[in-house]
């Protein structure tokens, strides 16, 4: 069957095509009381960042207001943005974080 076409089998509408899914940015945002360290920890451990890359988008966050921490399918988007705000909220601080479709 060619690609995009459509068939019926048993009364159920088949579609061939497959598509690829929407992919979401996870964004970290500025404000006046979240530590800079509290943001390398939180983009080392729930973003899996190297030291130095986490550096690079908490300078990021910190100078342009704000971060593009990851770009992931919606599920594991919605997933790390509600891990940071977890995390946020336990240690205390206003960190925002979050997603919009690429």
């Amino acid at each position: 069957m060619p690609e995009g076409e459509t068939r019926v089998e048993s009364g159920v509408t088949l579609e061939e095509e497959l598509r690829e899914p929407s992919m979401y940015r996870v964004i970290l945002h500025n404000d006046d009381f979240t530590t800079m360290d509290f943001v390398v920890m939180v983009l080392m451990e729930i973003f899996r960042k190297s030291a130095d890359e986490a550096e690079t988008i908490m300078l990021a966050v910190h100078e342009k207001g704000s971060g593009v921490c990851g770009v992931y399918p919606k599920e594991i988007a919605e997933f790390r943005v509600g891990q940071v705000l977890r995390r946020a909220t336990e240690a205390g601080f206003p960190l925002r974080c979050t997603m919009e479709k690429e």
